[in-house]
């Protein structure tokens, strides 16, 4: 009992000591720091434990102790603190610069007590107003909360909707799968025949082909022995090889007899068997019948003279041999008599006689163009089926595309870390835009980040979605989006992206703190925490 009593009475006493310290702190001090400036000694110990001054030089408006701990309440030291007890809103210290400079500083008007300026006291005011806000404030974060929890809800169905789809989707694959194979092998099966058939087909047409131009090709190696045969002996002399200025090897304008001998292979007459087959092969791509010897080149002229009669040349061929004298044809071809005569303009009309004998030319390989027949009617119906066969495969292998390109945007969303709740899943898929005087910002969240000038041009990609960016006690405040567009002479872009509570999902800001390095602020219910209904008033504490 007599334990207890004392106990009690000293309770008593120090709470009756702090009371009276509490009253008697000097001006400028906080309740915390009354301690040391407690008056009940008649020394006082500078805070910094510089110096030991008497008592009542505590606030003589005179700075004796280095960190000016002594005068609280005045503004002698210019390292000092003023303590403003605001009562009703909230306490703080300023510089004892402040000190009677005629400004209030402190709301209920402690700082100016010279009497120079009156200070309304506006702290209630103000503590009101700051309630005002705060209660403000906690309603928005009790709505967010509450729509908070709307996000869980639905991330989490969405979450097993898409672990259920991809259950499903791996079964529809292996059904795809299945029936991809079973398309291939009748597709396979299926053209094995056809292409036998066409192959035949082809085959026969190519024979055609072949046997066409061989009758061709010896139709024109006739024709250019008969062209060239002019006496008609049925034997190509050296002399009618020189007819030809196509033969001219060595481009001097004439065709010796060396250079004839050589196209002739080294005769000097030539039956049609011998040029068909030695002289024909190298002289085909050379050969043109139009080109003629001019009067200027005797050396190539036939005369009547150089005519031998044969049985089977008559007196006429003979005559009308001998009168087209460097006729290389025997054609009766006026135009070259014509551009003789023709003078001046001899050049415009060989080049427009040359252009015309190449279109002539053209012409015939068109008109000896064989095209393939159409397919007979079996071969027809095996391509049918063999088309039906590739149309049901590439359908079979569409459908299995499709399954595997879900599964895979399934499984992307499955991978991505949306919050410890799934929260932020209602973000994903969605792009939200900040603007301000210059650029439109954008955020695609778990996506990608972007830039594009209101003036016009290409967007600039920022960065593309890279981690949770937050300090271990709260990794879901941040996010980090990095690898955007190179900058000129820099790194490549990259954002942080700042996450705060709100009631709607909103992206409040953009900015660029550093070079190529970009801050978004963005508000979203999925970041709101549970309020106490305490929190809801103003910690404030008047002090005594």
């Amino acid at each position: 009992m007599g334990v207890q009593m004392h106990n009690i009475a000293v309770l008593f006493y120090i709470l009756h000591s702090f009371s009276v310290t509490a009253l008697s702190r000097p001006r400028g001090v906080s309740i915390s720091m009354a301690s040391f400036y407690s008056g009940q000694s008649e020394n006082f110990s500078c805070l910094d434990s510089s110096r030991v001054i008497p008592f009542h030089y505590v606030n003589d408006d005179y700075c004796d102790c280095l960190d000016g701990s002594d005068e609280p309440g005045t503004s002698a030291c210019i390292n000092g603190n003023f303590h403003c007890t605001n009562a009703g809103y909230i306490p703080t210290n300023i510089p004892s610069s402040r000190v009677n400079d005629g400004y209030c500083d402190c709301c209920d008007g402690q700082d100016e007590y010279d009497g120079i300026i009156m200070c309304t006291n506006k702290c209630k005011e103000l503590g009101k107003q700051a309630q005002e806000e705060r209660q403000k404030i906690h309603k928005m974060q009790m709505e967010g909360y509450a729509k908070k929890q709307e996000f869980i809800s639905e991330g989490h169905v969405a979450i097993e909707e898409k672990k259920n789809k991809l259950v499903e989707l791996e079964n529809l694959k292996i059904a795809a799968e299945q029936k991809k194979i079973e398309m291939e092998a009748w597709k396979n099966e299926a053209e094995g025949p056809e292409k036998s058939a066409k192959e035949a087909h082809e085959k026969i047409h190519e024979e055609e082909k072949t046997r066409r131009q061989h009758e061709e090709e010896q139709n024109r190696a006739k024709e250019a022995f008969d062209e060239l045969d002019i006496n008609r002996d049925h034997l190509l002399s050296v002399l009618e090889m020189k007819t030809h200025l196509e033969f001219d090897i060595d481009s001097d304008g004439t065709v010796s007899e060396d250079e004839a001998k050589e196209y002739m292979e080294d005769v000097v007459e030539a039956d049609y068997n011998h040029f068909v087959e030695k002289m024909w092969p190298n002289i085909k791509e050379i050969y043109n019948k139009k080109n003629k010897p001019t009067e200027s080149d005797p050396s190539t002229v036939i005369t009547t003279a150089d005519v031998t009669p044969t049985p089977e040349t008559s007196e006429k061929d003979q005559l009308e041999s001998a009168s087209t004298d460097s006729d290389s044809g025997g054609d009766g071809d006026d135009a070259d008599s014509d551009d003789e005569e023709s003078d001046g303009d001899y050049d415009d009309e060989e080049d427009n006689y040359d252009d015309a004998e190449k279109k002539k030319a053209k012409e015939p390989e068109k008109e000896n163009t064989l095209k393939m027949p159409e397919y007979d009617e079996e071969t027809k119906k095996l391509i049918e089926v063999a088309d039906r066969a590739r149309e049901e495969f590439n359908e079979a292998d569409r459908k299995l595309r499709e399954v595997e390109k879900s599964i895979s945007d399934v499984k992307k969303i499955l991978d991505l870390d949306l919050g410890p709740e799934n929260e932020y899943y209602m973000l994903y898929g969605k792009c939200f835009e900040f603007s301000d005087r210059e650029y439109i910002y954008t955020f695609c969240p778990f996506d990608r980040t972007s830039q594009r000038s209101k003036s016009g041009g290409m967007e600039t990609s920022l960065g593309h979605w890279g981690l949770w960016d937050g300090p271990q006690t709260d990794l879901y405040s941040k996010q980090k989006y990095d690898r955007g567009q190179n900058c000129w002479n820099g790194p490549d872009r990259s954002v942080r992206i700042h996450f705060e509570c709100g009631i709607e999902n909103q992206l409040k800001s953009a900015s660029e703190p550093n070079r190529c390095e970009y801050a978004f602020t963005f508000a979203t219910p999925a970041r709101c925490t549970k309020q106490e209904t305490s929190s809801a008033g103003f910690a404030t504490k008047d002090e005594l």
